[in-house]
């Protein structure tokens, strides 16, 4: 196969943005005091966390191969699909783990849990969600909701499940997923660890009366 060197040039200037095309963490958070906060907050980190775990991933597996694999269609659909999936994953996580701490430590009373996740995955339809995984993940988001128990959800590996997700849905051999579990979940585990400990310190002084 003759690689196309420009449109590999391209594509490495801006690979993240290629993986992973959903807006980049813009706001530079000084704190968190209202609901579009916690939207974006949710949003932004999320997007963050599946595009470098992901990314990271990919190009430690394939190796210095990446560049061409960029070439390859059957594997840049995989990638999208791996993409979303894992988003959605993260985003739930994210929701459940935020009003879960809001709630069990900031006393917050109203939970716009649902309202607010909603509102994500509506504006994410316009950047390439498929109208059929959105129904999936609102049903799903929406069973959870009936059982999840919001004072003790943020402190139970609240974000197990895009940990599995992104080891079950990232483009790469199951063979070889075998050997990786321990440390891709590991990876996305210390990312989540960045996202608590910088929304713990943005809701310091924030308590609900």
């Amino acid at each position: 196969m003759k690689l196309n060197l420009k449109k590999i040039t391209n594509i490495l200037q801006d690979v993240r943005n290629y993986v992973f095309p959903i807006k980049k963490i813009t706001n530079k958070f000084k704190n968190i005091n209202s609901k579009e906060d916690l939207k974006n907050f949710i949003q932004e980190r999320s997007a963050h966390v599946t595009q470098t775990t992901l990314y990271g991933y990919i190009k430690t597996r394939i190796g210095s191969r990446y560049a061409m694999m960029f070439e390859d269609e059957v594997f840049l659909k995989s990638i999208n699909l791996a993409k979303w999936n894992i988003y959605m994953a993260a985003l739930t996580d994210c929701t459940f783990y935020v009003f879960s701490y809001l709630i069990d430590k900031k006393n917050l009373k109203q939970n716009d849990a649902l309202e607010i996740f909603t509102q994500i995955i509506e504006n994410e339809k316009s950047n390439g969600l498929e109208d059929k995984l959105f129904e999936k993940t609102k049903l799903e988001f929406n069973e959870k909701l009936k059982e999840v128990d919001w004072k003790k959800y943020h402190q139970d590996n609240p974000f197990k499940n895009s940990g599995l997700s992104l080891l079950k849905w990232s483009p790469i051999a199951d063979n070889l997923k075998v050997f990786d579990k321990e440390i891709v979940l590991n990876s996305i585990k210390l990312k989540w660890n960045l996202v608590e400990n910088d929304f713990k310190d943005l809701t310091k002084n924030l308590l609900f009366s």
